[in-house]
């Protein structure tokens, strides 16, 4: 079965899992700039955001919301966590209550701390949501590098065939039913790739990095339990998949942050230079908040907070994480 698809959204990855499907069924994907839509379509390529990667010659692009889903049979959200609520309002006018919606989105709502299913379910109760997510880089992916993900939702009829239009034969999709589970991990661990970004910015070296990475694996297990989430999920692709990808590539946006700020430069600086969106600066002080609430200890998570808040260096958070009382890892 073939689905009419659009993808809202025409960032990075917005764009490449357009690529992606495009080579399954119909697809069509909206841009809020006109002339990124226009380039989609006509040149098919997205210089502003991927460079000169070539894009499927079926994918059509337009600035009109409207156009793009009023026809469509599946939705993909690719918008950074806090705009996604305000396109979400406008787009759930154009499509009828029964059109299954998946986030591609890695991130929390910072003012009502939700998940984007958890914000869909607010907006438009009862509708069939899902999330695709996993170490997916989008450069990699448009190269044709093999790739895994991992759909999860809770219909698990609808979400075999949602599942098929993201399948190539380099990118393999995996079936999931913890929604919240794959959500949190794909948010947290952005969080982390800025402690592993700042500890490489201070020239720590690669045994820092794996404690980091190890810790903070154990912090996103703790609190994504706490939270409802199944522990099998931190320790599979939309955890520890997705956390490997983003700590230690050099494409990642979050690590790239952390490590300009270990190097001294200040936030605002570092993010205005950026056209794509670095999720975990505004979801660090969510997961602190959200620790505190359930009562799991998050001594890394609380810390970038800290420093992305301008609180704290990241050289003051590291020696506050030497001096924390050692004890049992488990």
């Amino acid at each position: 079965m073939t689905f009419k698809v659009a993808v809202v959204g025409g960032g990075s990855w917005g764009t490449t899992v357009a690529h992606l499907v495009s080579h399954n069924t119909e697809t069509k994907i909206w841009c809020r700039d006109g002339e990124v839509a226009r380039s989609i379509t006509r040149k098919h390529r997205n210089t502003k955001y991927l460079g000169r990667h070539r894009l499927h010659p079926e994918l059509e692009a337009s600035n009109d919301l409207e156009e793009v889903v009023s026809h469509a049979q599946v939705i993909l959200m690719a918008i950074p966590s806090q705009s996604y609520r305000e396109v979400f309002r406008e787009l759930i006018g154009f499509v009828k209550p029964e059109i299954p919606i998946i986030s591609l989105a890695k991130g929390l709502e910072q003012q009502s701390q939700l998940t984007m299913t958890q914000l869909m379910e607010d907006e438009s109760p009862g509708r069939l949501t899902g999330v695709l997510t996993g170490p997916n880089l989008a450069a990699e992916v448009l190269s044709g590098y093999a790739t895994a993900s991992v759909v999860a939702m809770q219909n698990q009829s609808v979400q075999f065939e949602i599942a098929k239009i993201f399948s190539t034969d380099t990118f393999r999709v995996y079936t999931s039913r913890d929604v919240i589970g794959c959500e949190l991990g794909g948010a947290f661990k952005n969080v982390l790739a800025l402690a592993v970004g700042m500890t490489t910015g201070l020239g720590t070296g690669d045994n820092t990095r794996a404690a980091v990475v190890t810790r903070g694996l154990a912090e996103l297990a703790r609190l994504g339990s706490a939270m409802g989430g199944l522990p099998e999920t931190f320790s599979g692709l939309a955890g520890l998949g997705d956390l490997v990808a983003t700590c230690f590539s050099p494409q990642s946006r979050n690590r790239y942050v952390g490590e300009q700020l270990g190097k001294g430069r200040e936030i605002q600086e570092v993010l205005s230079e950026m056209s794509n969106v670095a999720e975990g600066v505004v979801t660090a002080p969510v997961v602190s908040d959200l620790a505190k609430e359930h009562g799991v200890e998050t001594p890394i998570s609380d810390q970038v907070s800290a420093v992305v808040r301008g609180v704290i260096t990241p050289a003051d958070a590291y020696d506050v994480l030497l001096l924390r009382e050692q004890g049992s890892e488990h």
